[in-house]
């Protein structure tokens, strides 16, 4: 199998993370695709270009990290991420709002900067405020507390955005967060797929 992904993109490192999680990494080849770019040979592999995108053994490919992550993780039989309930899936909506607005963010900041809409960055920035305000009171919920889950790893991989984005700041006025975050952000496999710095 192949897992496309780039470096900097949350999504693509919650595939990274599973893949590493689950002890796939020699069954599960990691490459890096070119995205972004006029006529990138991705787009051969990939027409919509986004990542993360497997390509399984029998030459089929999936997309959107929510849907790669719960097929790498039952690959074995033994799902480990696999959550029932409507708390789960209510928190996992809730740091994938926070990381999606945080990857649009980061996305606007590459672009040259006549090109960059302060207005949107504004939004960006008022809607991560709100939502960390909210997440400083939700890290403490059992399911962000206990077994590694995807509620979990998506918030991560969100909030590890700041590595990207040097106006980010999401850690003042959020101790309990930070603390969460830090003690998540040296687990292994999440060290191992931290995205490089801007």
């Amino acid at each position: 199998m192949k897992l496309y992904v780039t470096p900097g993109s949350p999504y693509a490192r919650m595939a990274r993370i599973v893949v590493l999680e689950k002890g796939l990494d020699k069954r599960v080849e990691v490459v890096l695709a070119q995205t972004r770019k006029a006529d990138s040979p991705y787009y051969g592999i990939n027409p919509s270009g986004r990542v993360p995108y497997l390509v399984r053994d029998d030459g089929v490919g999936m997309e959107e990290s929510a849907v790669i992550c719960a097929y790498l993780d039952e690959l074995d039989g033994a799902p480990m991420f696999r959550m029932e309930g409507w708390e789960a899936r209510r928190l996992e909506a809730l740091a994938r709002s926070l990381t999606d607005g945080l990857a649009v963010w980061g996305r606007e900041i590459t672009r040259a900067k006549a090109e960059q809409s302060p207005g949107l960055v504004a939004h960006e920035a008022a809607r991560m405020r709100r939502m960390t305000d909210l997440w400083e009171r939700e890290v403490a919920h059992a399911l962000m507390r206990g077994a590694l889950n995807l509620p979990q790893i998506m918030l991560a991989c969100g909030l590890g955005l700041e590595a990207r984005n040097p106006t980010l700041d999401w850690r003042s006025g959020h101790p309990r967060l930070a603390q969460w975050f830090d003690a998540l952000a040296a687990r292994p496999s999440l060290a191992a797929t931290a995205p490089p710095r801007a």
